[in-house]
Formats: C-alpha cells, structure tokens, sequence
C-alpha cells in the first residue's frame, strides 16, 4: 500500500517512481528558501509631524524594531522626524540626531524608502505627499481630509512613478476597513457601507443615552476625557465622518466625491427626549456615514441615523467605531474597534509601512497601485432619496393640531406609520412624535417648512431619517 501510494505522488508530481530515477533532493529547494529567510531587507523611514500619533508610530517603530524583524524579515529604523515644535515632552525618546526642524531633510534624503505624513489638514501636507513621491519615495499618511480632497490626485501621481500610498489609518484608527476594501472583498460587488466612524459623536450620543445627559453635558464630558477637541466643530458637525466616507466611496464604489459634494448633518440638534422616543420605538440613535447602492447611483450622506435595536451598529458604544459592509457574494461583515487615538493608529501606520516595505522586494517590484473601478455613475441627490423619518414637532396642545400636521404631510405623499401624541394641560407645549413610510426627502422638505408656519408649531422641527 506505501509502495502504490509513494507512486501516486510520484505521478501527480511528474516524476518516477521507486523503480525510476530520483526526484530531485527536498534539500536543494530548501536551501534557497533558508538562505532568502536570513536575508534582512533594510528599510529607512522619515516621519513628518510629531504630535500624538507621530509620536505613537515612532514608538511603535522604534521599541517594537526587533519584534518586526522577528514578523515580517525586515529591519525598519526611523532616521529622520520633522516637527516645528521639537522641544515639546513626549512619550518616547528620540535620539538628538533623528529629529530637525526641516521638512527638506526628510524629502531630500537619499537614504530614506517610505515618508510618514502625519501633519493633518490639507497645506502643507498635499505639497509635501506630492514632492515625497516626486524624489521616489513611499509614502504612508492618516490624513482623511487630504486624502477626499486630492486622493485621486496623489494616487495618480504614485501609479505613474510606479510607488505606494499607504493610508490604513485614515479611517477607523485601527481597523483594518482599507485592507478589507482594497483586497479582502477585490471579488465583490459592494452594496452597503454603513459607519460609526467618528469616535467624539458616538460617545456623546451615547453619554445622552446611557446617563440622560444634555448635549452640551455630553460635549463637556468627551471634552473633559480628552475625547473631543476644544474646538469640537469638525467632529459634532459631521465634517470628519464625511471625509473618511469620501475615502470609503472611492474604495467601494470607484467614485472620487469631494467632501462638499456629500450631505452631512451633525448631532448638535439631537436632545435626550429624542433618544428615549427612539428607544421606544425600538431604535438607537447614530451618527452614520452612508453609502448606499441605487441602480447606478449611489447615496452618500453622513447625518443622524435611527437604526433598529437588532442591528449590529446599535450597540457600539463610546468612543469606538464600526464599519458594516454587505457585499454581493460575501454577505454582511461588521468591523469593530478603537478607531482613533495614537495606539491604534500607530497600528495601521505601520501595518502600511510593512506592506510597502514587502513591496520593495527585489522578486516583487511592483507598486501596491490603488486603483479603482467605477462601478457607479453618479451621486444621488439627497432630494430624491427616498426613506423613513421620525419626525418631533413642538405644538401647542389643543384640539385639531394633529389634523393639520397630517394634512399637510398628506399634500406632500408622506404617508404616516404611527403618532405618539404627549398629554398635557391646555395651552401647554408638548411633543408630537410621528414615524412615516418611505417618502421622498424633497417631499419631507417641502411639508415641514409648510408646517413649520403653523402658528401652533413653537419649534423648528426635528427630523431623523430612519435606516434598516
């Protein structure tokens, strides 16, 4: 039987067997492959941008050099770190010698492979992303904000000169949402992209749920935890969420959208009431980034969001970010974790620095390009969505109120699914709660600033659109 079987093998090898001549000795494949294991490929980098995560990813890469050696085969050292605040106190040791003042030291040193930006914002860092790649070098960066607004400018610039973008950290911190986009789901169709990617608005809304607290109670309190910035305005607005969802468009859909062709709406106008009359309805409240398939167009809107209480968003919590995707032949997929903060990033960071690093082989001496394929042809329009709302107006309590709130939702089409109606004594202001059926939100519109005249309605209304 070990005989027949060894000349299976044998056959299915392409080589004699027993009675035949010899295969080649096992030993003389293995001693290439030992000889290409002890080969340590040296990889030099310069980091642009000292703050917190410059100083989180300069620790990483500095304490862990042994620990990634051991990992991936490669000998990664920081020689140079550029700041224009060199004297301030930070949570790693740096030798005098790495550290300058001077943008051109790291831009025009020959011996540096891969380029951190981590500065933020859009001027300088687009200048300097442009030039790094321009003096052929690799460049990794967490910048959202450049990357909606010049990615596909930079990622041309890169496949042309035949280099690599990482930018893993630009969304979700530690999440590995980019790596899954660009190659775990390369086979599927993306249909759905929800997100909770803004870790200062998840953990208000979640303060307001959990501890009933006011909005500004809850901006105080992410504030006083160091969770929210002294100027939170790009966080509670929505301004983040919608850059990394432009990011997220352009990996799931192969539509390049500036920020300010996205709708966002922040959280500011959210109060505690609304969070418990969501709950009843059996809804938590979240600030999402959509991104939505509809035939060849594709919705993309960041705003407050009713989710239902079974959905797997609904019970992230704090300062944490999910990601769900649903793709055609892989189903839905939920990726959760820290998504801001200098640990996590300093993760992704150097996850790309790794990845470009084995891209620099000798074997392999391809760039890893980001390329996309436009699989839709345009935004919708927020107007011509279509969906549910919850709608809270503030009425004086009187007969014949309701009639002429649903009067005029009935005008527009919009269809109501149930009304919660608060008693209280006459004259009083109270809450009128009511849930619709799809309607169109230019229909929405049209009906609330005609209600909103009602010399009955004392308050601008509040209205949450409604998902799943």
């Amino acid at each position: 039987m070990a005989g027949r079987s060894a000349d299976w093998l044998a056959h299915l090898l392409g080589v004699q067997g027993v009675g035949g001549s010899n295969p080649p000795a096992p030993t003389s494949l293995g001693q290439k492959s030992i000889k290409k294991a002890y080969y340590m490929r040296k990889i030099k980098v310069g980091i642009i941008g000292f703050g917190t995560i410059g100083a989180a990813v300069a620790k990483a890469l500095m304490s862990r050099r042994q620990f990634l050696k051991e990992k991936s085969g490669l000998d990664i050292s920081v020689v140079k770190i550029c700041d224009k605040e060199l004297r301030k106190k930070r949570p790693v040791k740096v030798p005098r010698k790495v550290l300058t003042g001077s943008i051109s030291r790291v831009l025009y040193d020959p011996e540096i492979d891969i380029v951190v930006e981590l500065m933020g914002g859009l001027i300088p860092a687009k200048d300097v992303v442009l030039e790094a790649l321009r003096q052929g070098k690799h460049v990794v960066t967490a910048n959202k904000a450049l990357l909606s607004d010049s990615g596909s400018d930079i990622f041309k610039l890169a496949n042309a000169l035949d280099l690599c973008v990482g930018f893993e950290a630009s969304v979700g911190g530690g999440i590995p949402i980019i790596r899954a986009l660009k190659e775990g789901f390369v086979a599927d169709r993306i249909d759905l992209v929800y997100g909770i990617i803004n870790g200062t608005s998840n953990f208000i809304l979640s303060k307001m749920a959990e501890e009933k607290l006011a909005f500004k109670d809850a901006l105080a309190l992410a504030q006083a935890n160091g969770y929210a910035e002294r100027d939170p305005r790009l966080d509670i607005s929505g301004g983040d969420s919608c850059h990394k969802l432009s990011i997220l468009a352009l990996l799931g859909f192969g539509i390049a959208v500036k920020p300010d062709e996205i709708y966002t709406e922040g959280i500011t106008g959210i109060e505690p009431s609304d969070i418990q009359f969501a709950r009843e309805y059996g809804y938590a409240i979240k600030l999402l980034a959509i991104a939505k398939r509809s035939g060849r167009s594709v919705e993309l809107r960041v705003h407050p969001t009713l989710i239902p209480h079974k959905h797997l968003l609904s019970d992230v919590s704090g300062v944490y970010n999910a990601i769900f995707v649903k793709g055609d032949l892989v189903g839905e997929n939920l990726f959760y974790g820290r998504g801001a903060g200098g640990e996590p990033t300093s993760s992704a960071v150097v996850s790309d620095i790794v990845s470009i690093a084995k891209n620099m082989s000798d074997d392999y001496k391809s760039a890893d390009y980001v390329t996309f394929r436009k699989d839709v042809d345009r935004v919708k329009k927020i107007e011509d969505v279509s969906m549910k709302y919850y709608l809270r107006f503030s009425a004086v309590d009187k007969p014949g109120v309701l009639a002429k709130i649903s009067g005029i939702l009935a005008k527009y089409s919009i269809s109501i699914a149930s009304v919660n109606q608060v008693q209280r004594k006459a004259s009083s202001i109270v809450p009128v709660i009511i849930m619709t059926h799809e309607a169109r939100e230019r229909d929405m519109r049209a009906a609330l600033k005609e209600i909103d005249r009602l010399s009955v309605i004392k308050k601008k209304t509040v209205r949450i659109r409604v998902e799943g």
